[in-house]
């Protein structure tokens, strides 16, 4: 038995586990879904599990970028993030460190046994609360306990920490003996398609973020400073934070003059001008 593989893909599958929506460990969803289980963090993580934590970092990087647009609409998700932050990132730790391995793995094991996986687990956990409803009914304060808090945290525990070291544990074997039996020009296209994604996913981000096509100025001048003025990114944040500040000061002044020249006035009584507030809300039900 490979126990440095072992304990990493156990530590790895824990990592799983607290970074689920539904795991209270870290301060709810404060500190695990959002922290834990976003791929960035998953992969300092994972890397300080393997020992590496500058390629865990790079696959994180690789990873977060894919899923940085990605939402949940009402519940409904087209990938479990976690499981590919987790399965996909320590996969790629246990074989080949590549991010763009990383980032194909991840988007396999997101997209099919994440979502499996998740699917399961709110099917059982309906079971859960409707043994935990029938124990409010009968005042049954251990059946409340047990069904509302210890069943279903074990359920996730099963289907989070046990699948995810399995597939690393056992799948690197795979994993490597795919990549060596593949022809070397579907290697390069793999790894050419895992750093397109990163950029799909940003342009994405950019879809839902840029209301207004005088925005991508913004976007462009940034990427020049970092492309060819070499600048570093935290000296990018500063400067992005003071056009932004500047932008909101220039935005309210605009606003603020537009709303002096159609309030009321009086010249010595002669006349009035009324401003019409018809159209002030658009929504009539919401007051």
């Amino acid at each position: 038995m490979n126990t440095s593989l072992f304990i990493s893909a156990m530590l790895t599958g824990i990592f799983c586990y607290l970074g689920a929506i539904e795991s209270p460990w870290l301060f709810g969803m404060s500190g695990g879904f959002y922290i834990v289980g976003r791929p960035l963090v998953a992969g300092l993580l994972v890397g300080l599990a393997f020992g590496d934590v500058k390629s865990g970092i790079l696959c994180g990087l690789a990873v977060q970028a894919v899923f940085i647009a990605n939402l949940s609409t009402g519940g409904a998700t087209n990938s479990e993030i976690t499981y590919a932050a987790y399965g996909g990132i320590g996969l790629a730790m246990a074989t080949t460190r590549n991010p763009a391995i990383a980032v194909t793995l991840a988007i396999l094991i997101g997209q099919t046994f994440g979502l499996i996986f998740y699917n399961g687990r709110m099917a059982l956990y309906s079971f859960w609360n409707a043994r935990a409803d029938k124990a409010a009914e009968e005042n049954n304060d251990r059946g409340i306990v047990l069904n509302h808090l210890i069943y279903p945290q074990i359920t996730t525990f099963l289907l989070r920490a046990v699948p995810v070291f399995f597939a690393i544990y056992s799948g690197k074997g795979l994993v490597n003996w795919l990549i060596q039996s593949i022809p070397d020009i579907v290697t390069h296209i793999i790894q050419v398609l895992g750093g397109v994604l990163p950029a799909l996913g940003i342009a994405m981000l950019m879809a839902i973020v840029i209301k207004s096509n005088a925005h991508l100025i913004f976007f462009f001048a940034g990427f020049v400073l970092l492309a060819f003025a070499k600048l570093s990114m935290i000296a990018i944040v500063f400067i992005a934070a003071l056009v932004a500040y500047m932008y909101y000061l220039s935005s309210n002044n605009h606003g603020a003059k537009g709303v002096k020249t159609s309030e009321t006035s009086k010249d010595d009584g002669s006349h009035e001008a009324t401003v019409n507030t018809d159209t002030e809300y658009e929504d009539e039900d919401l007051f």
